[in-house]
């Protein structure tokens, strides 16, 4: 991903910034210069990369070190060049932000089984560590309510451990309070670790290993399992006995009690989801009014509610489960470590699967409020910087944090200008500790409730639009996949839904990526300079082979050396119509779109048997073979730029399995990397010849070698 958001340079051309030495500038490219037919030899010498970079540092260049402390610490580079005028917006935004953060921090706290101060260590020390570190000016890191849910499944599962230790009593509840806390800060740094290291290894690419079918699934069925947890909390029945139950178990269990519904406590968390959403579809229906958009929905609903309780008595006189008294203060260091009782394989599992959920969202709405707002991210400074907010957030009892959609959002609308925002929103998370808490004594809980069910509520309001989508373009495995992972989530667990999604993505990227990309083209019937895709058309006739007349190189195929693109207009996919694509009559010729490797190499020699056989891949292998002996195999390679050596060995075994049957294998546009790849590997001895420029030079040559009279 580049880091610059200026336009892309003119091939050849010197890029530079304001800050980027003259000495740390790329040598100009060279010209290629043709070495032979169909080849280039690049001017830059092997190992010349890397080598200024390796003198500055050992010079100990200080202008270079400023350049990548600017670079790896981004802090660095914005906090010196921050404009004043951009303060009161940094800081107006910083506000917002955290008026939905504090109660959002405070009530997914519930969903991990941990006392509300530890929701909003969350909320502060990753979001400090992040400002420093982070490449979005938009993201708000913090608690997140599916991050949340997982963290909360591995502790309730982890649990079971500690009260069978103390079975048939029970353990105290400052144990439990110790335990739970243990097992969140150790998630935590292992997630952390996990990130950071995939940032290092400049991995992160992999955020779009998961396909949007799958991760919308999984996202749906934990929202429906949020949403089943949630309503229980907001009728205020009481919870089942066991520690570990399934979701649709715990479906089953608030439907069967229903009639222990507390009036009092549904009443007030009902109206307070109600005004959630209704004030939702006010700021929906009226987007230009800036004071309505501007108002802390989540901060009002808590001020009423608690207003509400204090002067109605709801606790003492009406039985309403209340916030209560929580203690608050400012974390403190404590080197995370796995408690005694607990399963440090789950844990290190759930590390896995929390990196995977809180990375995919987190450098996906990076890269979205990047683009909106015209500046660049880097994908693995993001995972680095998430990382170590998560390993030092975890000494200070913070549980995993990432980016937060809804808060990100809100951060843009504010029209936030940089990474001050998240330090001023930390800042106000810190006055919450000290000072906050106390007011919410008479807070419902339910209302708490409430507000996680009108987050993943909005989780949920794109779901029904994906459906529709795939459904409309007929995408029916794709439909299958996000409602098959949506239903194993809710009725067996969300880590059943992730794992599924995770493997079934791998599965179908192994799939794919083992499926080398070629084509079976044919000649042109209206243009012999011409040839397009194979697309069930017919087999020419036996025992005549087209006229071959191409004359000098500047016919259309040979034009295509100096252009990435081929002559044959496979980009389209289709012909005019009055244009067929057809067979020529014992020569395949097969274009190579993509780079070979050991993954995708091993299919290679089957295809181009089916190719023999039928001359079309959709024909099924049942059909008897319709397509005459082979002579000849003309391989394309105009998109193959690199091969590694286990392809380069399957390669070869093609080519000499071939010259054992007396087919000819011709290679034409062959780049100069897979060219010095042939040469030392002996493709010429084995049977390859490779130095044809064109398709029609090729044929040219195997016509006068097969002697084929031409026809006209």
């Amino acid at each position: 991903m580049h880091n610059s958001s200026e336009g892309t340079p003119l091939l050849g051309e010197r890029t530079s910034s304001p800050s980027t030495p003259e000495h740390l500038l790329p040598a100009p490219s060279q010209t290629p210069t043709p070495r032979r037919r169909g080849g280039y030899q690049s001017g830059r010498r092997r190992g010349q990369r890397g080598s200024t970079a390796l003198g500055r540092v050992s010079n100990f260049d200080p202008k270079w070190w400023v350049q990548r402390a600017r670079y790896y610490v981004p802090i660095t580079g914005w906090l010196p060049n921050y404009q004043a005028s951009n303060l009161v917006v940094d800081v107006k935004a910083g506000f917002m932000v955290a008026c939905l953060l504090i109660p959002q921090a405070l009530s997914y706290s519930s969903l991990t089984h941990l006392p509300p101060a530890y929701g909003l260590y969350t909320a502060l020390v990753p979001a400090l560590v992040y400002g420093m570190l982070g490449t979005s000016r938009h993201l708000s890191m913090g608690p997140e309510a599916l991050i949340s849910v997982l963290t909360g499944t591995l502790v309730k599962g982890q649990l079971k451990h500690l009260y069978g230790a103390y079975s048939p009593g029970m353990p105290p509840a400052d144990t439990v309070e110790h335990f739970s806390t243990a097992v969140a800060s150790a998630v935590a740094l292992l997630s952390g670790l996990f990130t950071f290291a995939l940032g290092m290894f400049r991995l992160g690419f992999l955020d779009s290993m998961i396909s949007e079918s799958s991760l919308r699934g999984f996202i749906s069925g934990t929202a429906i399992v949020i949403i089943i947890g949630q309503s229980r909390i907001m009728l205020g029945i009481a919870a089942a006995s066991s520690v570990h139950s399934t979701p649709w178990n715990d479906f089953k269990f608030m439907l069967s009690h229903l009639d222990q519904t507390h009036v009092m406590t549904a009443i007030v968390s009902l109206g307070a989801l109600l005004f959630l959403r209704l004030l939702r579809a006010v700021k929906s229906r009226f987007k230009a009014t800036t004071w309505l958009q501007q108002i802390p929905d989540t901060l009002v609903v808590i001020v009423l509610t608690t207003a509400l309780s204090w002067v109605a008595k709801l606790g003492e006189e009406h039985g309403v489960v209340i916030f209560g008294k929580v203690d608050g203060d400012l974390p403190h260091f404590r080197l995370p470590r796995v408690p005694t009782y607990a399963d440090t394989k789950d844990i290190v599992s759930s590390a896995i699967t929390i990196t995977m959920i809180g990375v995919v969202e987190s450098v996906i709405v990076a890269r979205e409020y990047a683009s909106r707002n015209h500046y660049a991210v880097s994908s693995n400074r993001e995972l680095v910087a998430l990382g170590v907010s998560n390993a030092v957030g975890s000494a200070f009892g913070a549980y995993p944090a990432f980016g937060s959609l809804s808060r990100s959002k809100l951060n843009d609308r504010a029209q936030a200008k940089s990474q001050l925002s998240g330090v001023v929103t930390a800042s106000l998370v810190v006055a919450s500790l000290l000072g906050l808490l106390p007011y919410l004594f008479h807070l419902p809980r339910g209302v708490l409730a409430a507000i996680i069910s009108d987050a993943v509520i909005s989780l949920l309001s794109a779901t029904p639009g994906a459906v529709a989508f795939l459904f409309k373009v007929q995408a029916w495995s794709d439909l299958f996949l996000l409602l098959f992972i949506c239903f194993c989530s809710v009725a067996a667990s969300v880590e059943t839904g992730i794992l599924l999604a995770v493997i079934i993505s791998l599965v179908m990227v192994i799939k794919r990526s083992n499926m080398p990309r070629i084509k079976l083209l044919g000649r042109s019937t209206e243009n012999d300079n011409d040839f397009y895709p194979i697309d069930g058309a017919p087999p020419a006739a036996p025992g005549t082979l087209r006229r071959l007349s191409f004359g000098s190189s500047s016919s259309n195929d040979s034009q295509d050396e100096s252009v990435p693109q081929s002559r044959d207009n496979s980009s389209s996919g289709s012909l005019s119509a009055d244009t067929q694509a057809q067979h020529i009559d014992g020569v395949l010729v097969v274009r190579i779109e993509e780079p070979l490797y050991f993954a995708n190499a091993g299919q290679l020699h089957a295809r181009l048997n089916r190719m023999e056989m039928y001359g079309d891949m959709r024909t099924h292998p049942s059909e008897a073979p319709r397509m005459n002996p082979t002579r000849a195999v003309v391989f394309d390679l105009v998109g193959m730029s690199d091969i590694d050596g286990s392809a380069l060995e399957i390669l070869l075994g093609i080519v000499h399995e071939y010259s054992r049957r007396e087919v000819r294998v011709l290679f034409v546009r062959v780049c100069q990397g897979v060219r010095l790849r042939f040469e030392q590997a002996q493709m010429g001895s084995a049977g390859g010849e490779y130095d044809f420029s064109d398709i029609g030079s090729a044929l040219l040559h195997l016509e006068q070698q097969l002697c084929i009279p031409s026809s006209s």
